[in-house]
């Protein structure tokens, strides 16, 4: 005889993949603008051609960082662990646009373009 299989629905599911940083606690997801993952990590990394040098020009206390590229291109982003909090004004900054990364104050995060 089989033991019975506990089956989760779609439901609970999809509660348990939220994203702790909605709660204050540490980001739980590797999605764009939220925690950086070792493989993010690692290709920002072995593609350096790719950064894009800017300056933070406004930080909003929803997580929106303003970026304004050496072109003049303004990029806005968002990060949920506090990118724009640690990012003065005026700050150099670099992104990686292709594996939507910010290296900044010290620290890479990850970023959602919006």
């Amino acid at each position: 005889m089989s033991a019975q299989q506990n089956r989760l629905t779609p439901a609970p599911v999809r509660q348990d993949a939220l994203c702790m940083c909605a709660t204050g606690r540490s980001c739980s997801s590797f999605a764009a603008g939220h925690a950086v993952h070792l493989i993010q990590s690692r290709l920002v990394s072995a593609t350096p051609s790719e950064w894009v040098d800017a300056i933070a020009v406004h930080s909003a206390t929803d997580g929106t960082l303003t970026v304004l590229t050496l072109e003049g291109r303004e990029i806005e982003l968002w990060n949920g662990s506090g990118a724009a909090a640690s990012v003065p004004q005026g700050a150099p900054v670099a992104f990686h646009p292709r594996y939507h990364a910010l290296h900044a104050a010290g620290r890479l995060f990850n970023v959602l373009v919006v």
